[in-house]
């Protein structure tokens, strides 16, 4: 594989041998990971393009592994911001695309180069960037592909597969748990990874505890006795081999669920933190789900935070019904420990057919109201599912409003009379 060009002095001024094309993603390992569709995209597209990535120059291993960029141009700044400049020297870049987001700094920052031609997501701040509109209910993977399929650039958001590395795994096989995350949202408690190493290791299973820079007693906390611990930091080639032939990957952290997605392995995260399952890592892995006990705390893959009988959760399922309805007419639509499995089976071939529920225009995702109303709350809604539209009375309804319209007779035949004597 070639490995990336690091240019560290900003680009000669001389003009250069072939058009560039410049990339702005200057953000950590997990958002280089959820870009890897659209740098490929690019790179098939602009095949005589240099592509330079603007980016941490800390990702310059798995800038090389995804196999899309040739240059890398260290940008970064602190808390996720977009950086104050670039070191670019050169002659304006062909192209410039912005892959860190959708506001006025990134597109200032790109505009600043003047490039020929800008590719970016269009905000009322920079009236003159003319793009597609921005969808904040997106996957990171779909989003980005979106906005090169908008310029008729070919995306697929499925191509983020990394080949598996030559470096051998020092612990080959093992279930990987990674206590320490970029976000305190999604660091869960070190005695919680505890007790699921506690567990694992009773029933035979090979672990690994890992950290980061500066996490060693983070792993410290986290390890029992028969666990193995790998602290200090792991580089990227000994990190990725460990992940890529490893059992399970169990993090917060997106970044290394993003990495065991792209090598194949099924991550699980205890917690989705402010990154939701949007923007973390996704499988469509069938994952194991039980309840939680202190010694034996649950484990549940991302975008799963609470199970469904149809496999997904309350925030996914496109039936109401399966949560608000009362447990015995759960166990007949087949949810629970004891539901049939035909039942749910059903219901996922029938998910599976008509695909997720379409929203309304105009309405809010998730509450089926318009923008400007407030959503019923919970004591409005049924028992038994969605309202229906038009519910004609049946039943026992007949009857009171038989005797309903009979009193209402009777009191106009008085009112006749009476009005007749006087």
């Amino acid at each position: 594989m070639k490995k990336v060009r690091i240019t560290t002095e900003g680009h000669a001024t001389v003009a250069p041998a072939r058009p560039r094309l410049l990339v702005l993603r200057a953000l950590g390992l997990g958002d280089l990971l959820a870009a890897v569709p659209a740098l490929r995209a690019l790179r098939r597209a602009f095949p005589e393009h240099e592509i330079v990535l603007a980016a941490p120059p800390e990702l310059a291993a798995p800038v090389t592994a995804c196999g899309a960029v040739d240059t890398l141009l260290p940008a970064a700044a602190p808390g996720r911001a977009v950086p104050q400049t670039l070191p670019w020297s050169g002659p304006p870049p062909d192209i410039a695309v912005d892959l860190h987001g959708n506001g006025p700094p990134s597109h200032r920052l790109l505009i600043a180069v003047r490039p020929r031609r800008l590719l970016a997501f269009a905000h009322p701040g920079t009236p003159t960037v003319h793009g597609p509109e921005w969808k904040a209910d997106e996957h990171e993977r779909e989003r980005w592909c979106r906005l090169l399929r908008a310029y008729g650039i070919p995306a697929d958001p499925g191509d983020f597969a990394l080949a598996p590395p030559r470096t051998p795994s020092p612990a080959p096989g093992a279930v990987v748990l990674h206590p320490g995350a970029g976000a305190p949202a999604r660091c869960w408690p070190p005695e919680r990874y505890a007790a699921v190493a506690r567990a694992l290791v009773g029933r035979g299973e090979r672990v690994v505890v890992t950290g980061g820079p500066g996490e060693d007693a983070l792993v410290t906390r986290a390890a029992v006795p028969g666990t193995e611990r790998l602290t200090g930091g792991l580089p990227f080639g000994t990190l990725a081999a460990l992940v890529a032939r490893a059992h399970t990957v169990i993090s917060g952290d997106t970044g290394l669920a993003h990495l065991a997605v792209a090598f194949g392995t099924p991550p699980r995260s205890p917690c989705s933190g402010p990154s939701r399952p949007l923007c973390g890592a996704r499988r469509p892995r069938r994952a194991t789900r039980r309840s939680g006990t202190p010694d034996r705390p649950a484990i549940r893959t991302p975008g799963t935070p609470t199970p469904c009988c149809c496999g997904s959760g309350p925030r996914r399922c496109s039936r109401r019904s399966h949560h608000t309805a009362a447990p015995a007419e759960k166990q007949r639509m087949g949810s629970g420990r004891g539901a049939a499995p035909g039942r749910r089976l059903q219901h996922e071939r029938a998910l599976s057919r008509t695909g997720p529920p379409q929203r309304p225009p105009g309405m809010k995702g998730g509450t089926g109201v318009p923008p400007t109303e407030t959503p019923p709350g919970e004591g409005f809604l049924s028992g038994t599912g969605p309202q229906e539209t038009y519910n004609p009375t049946r039943g026992w309804a007949k009857g009171p409003l038989f005797v309903i319209g009979i009193m209402v007779v009777g009191m106009v035949v008085l009112f006749i009379i009476w009005a007749a004597i006087v």
